[in-house]
């Protein structure tokens, strides 16, 4: 009986193994090959730093007005409504429980630390980089990379350095922009219910929360989302030959590996965080 149960468990682990083996494999080769074009990309943009401004400026201002000013709408409804569903009823029940004095802290914890950079990062990554994956796996498909290098310009510096730094300035600024409103709604819809805190108390409440620490470490969190996401795009938009049947593929894999890798990185933050 127990030989039995030993040569079952055994198949079990060893066809456990072989179905999760294969995914392993491919997550590492994905995650070396991630880190290989990063290099490259950082190395492009030390070595090229300042060459043809004339053309990557007006670029990387296209990039920022496409992720970031055409996104202002959309954060902004969000905003709002966050600031109705989240701030409003987080102010509304610390006042009913007798803990109005952890407002701050509270909103600070979940709102400014977590919420606001992951909503302006998955934003953008709906609402520009699939498109962006799709644009730039159609080009590769149809040999307009080929192309670019035929005529002596890097597709890395002449498509990606704009689009990383596009996508990166365009979440710091998107998160910003998405914290002032919701907290602005949050107080107004508060203040309509019957908040007796002036303006400026429970924004002071708020700031009084917030150490020296969430300056730095957010900015870093926020830009490493919009590196992230503008890293992952470009990667599978041009580090492989497709075909135009494999762009919806490949953007599929896009979405889930950014959501992914912000979650991650979200995660390493934390972790600063609770050590600090």
């Amino acid at each position: 009986m127990e030989s039995i149960t030993t040569t079952f468990s055994r198949s079990e682990v060893r066809r456990v193994g072989n179905r999760f083996a294969p995914a392993l494999i491919e997550a590492l080769e994905t995650l070396t090959r991630l880190a290989a074009f990063t290099l490259i990309t950082l190395g492009t943009a030390w070595t090229r730093f300042g060459q043809n401004s004339r053309v990557i400026r007006p670029r990387i201002v296209d990039e920022i007005h496409r992720s970031g000013v055409r996104l202002l709408p959309i954060v902004g409804f969000l905003g709002a409504a966050l600031g109705v569903v989240f701030v409003g009823q987080t102010i509304a029940l610390m006042q009913q429980v007798g803990a109005s004095g952890f407002t701050g802290t509270l909103i600070v914890t979940v709102f400014i630390r977590e919420l606001a950079p992951l909503t302006a990062g998955l934003v953008v990554l709906a609402r520009v980089g699939t498109a962006t994956v799709i644009e730039l796996g159609t080009a590769r498909a149809l040999g307009e990379v080929e192309a670019l290098e035929a005529l002596g310009i890097d597709p890395i510096h002449y498509l990606v350095l704009p689009r990383v730094v596009g996508f990166t300035i365009s979440v710091i600024c998107l998160t910003v922009y998405l914290m002032l409103l919701t907290l602005g709604c949050g107080y107004l819809f508060a203040f309509a219910r019957g908040l007796k805190a002036t303006p400026g108390e429970f924004f002071g409440e708020v700031a009084g929360a917030l150490s020296w620490l969430d300056f730095p470490l957010l900015a870093m969190k926020t830009g490493g989302f919009g590196a992230i996401i503008g890293l992952v795009i470009c990667y599978h938009g041009l580090a492989r030959s497709l075909t135009l049947e494999e762009v919806g593929q490949a953007t599929t894999r896009t979405v889930a590996q950014c959501v992914v890798a912000c979650l991650l990185l979200d995660a390493v933050f934390i972790l600063l965080y609770l050590i600090a």
